[in-house]
């Protein structure tokens, strides 16, 4: 197993691996292939389990079991969205992300923030349910910038974030690509949205439109270091682009623990 031994934790998602491979190989296989790399985490995409069978809880339990037995800690992503596309909560969703992630053990549990376009409901009843059903979770429960407006753009979790009490445990998935997808600039996003981000999706994009593609950074990506420079020091970071096999795994591991 390749050590880790920057201070920054950094977490392999299944996806990085292939859609193909994963549904195939199945995700304990992948995160053993985290952990010859040297990661330190794993993050389970619920949508590339290949059957009903191994999203019920027990099959979880024994996913993170293997997992833990691989050494690493994980993650659950859901596609599911935190507001519905009205831009109401979807109290059901975030139950079942954080039942799942309790099954898995996950240290982290992350949903899509949805709703409208900049939009999301704040009203009292909203922001109560939310910190209660937060309150009741082990695992930290996280919001990602995803790659449409709805739940893309920096002015709704702004929003969201402001109106939930201090004592609040949501955090936000900065994903530094996703913007790219809305028009949003990622690095006005990262000044705006630091205090609360608690997990980072990495990768940088190329093409335009629905061409447009995840790829890792270059060595020399000075806006991608920018965008890490105003983002917490300490917070986990994710490799969300292609690898090109074992050896590439390895190498980008360290790459971004030391950006």
């Amino acid at each position: 197993m390749v050590e880790n031994s920057n201070s920054i934790e950094v977490v392999i998602v299944a996806s990085a691996f292939g859609a193909d491979a994963v549904r195939r190989d199945g995700h304990a296989a992948c995160a053993e292939k985290a952990a010859l790399a040297g990661a330190d985490g794993f993050e389970v995409r619920r949508e590339l389990i290949a059957d009903d069978a191994g999203t019920q809880l027990d099959a979880l339990a024994r996913l993170g079991e293997r997992i833990r037995g691989a050494g690493l800690w994980s993650v659950h992503s859901t596609p599911a969205t935190l507001f519905r596309g009205d831009g109401s909560l979807d109290a059901d969703a975030l139950t079942l992300a954080v039942d799942e992630a309790h099954a898995l053990g996950a240290r982290i549990v992350k949903l899509q923030l949805g709703g409208k376009e900049g939009s999301v409901a704040i009203d009292a009843a909203t922001i109560d349910c939310i910190t209660h059903a937060i309150a009741g979770s082990r695992a930290r429960v996280v919001v990602e910038n995803g790659q449409s407006v709805e739940g893309g753009l920096p002015g709704a979790f702004e929003t969201l974030f402001a109106a939930l009490p201090a004592e609040s445990a949501l955090g936000m998935t900065f994903d530094t690509g996703n913007w790219h997808w809305t028009g949003a600039d990622p690095l006005d996003a990262a000044q705006r949205l630091a205090p609360h981000v608690a997990y980072v999706h990495c990768k940088t994009t190329e093409g335009e439109g629905a061409r447009r593609f995840a790829v890792a950074p270059a060595h020399d990506d000075a806006r991608f270091a920018a965008i890490l420079e105003r983002l917490p020091s300490t917070v986990p970071r994710a490799i969300e682009y292609p690898l090109q096999g074992d050896a590439d795994a390895a190498v980008q591991v360290a790459r971004i623990a030391a950006f």
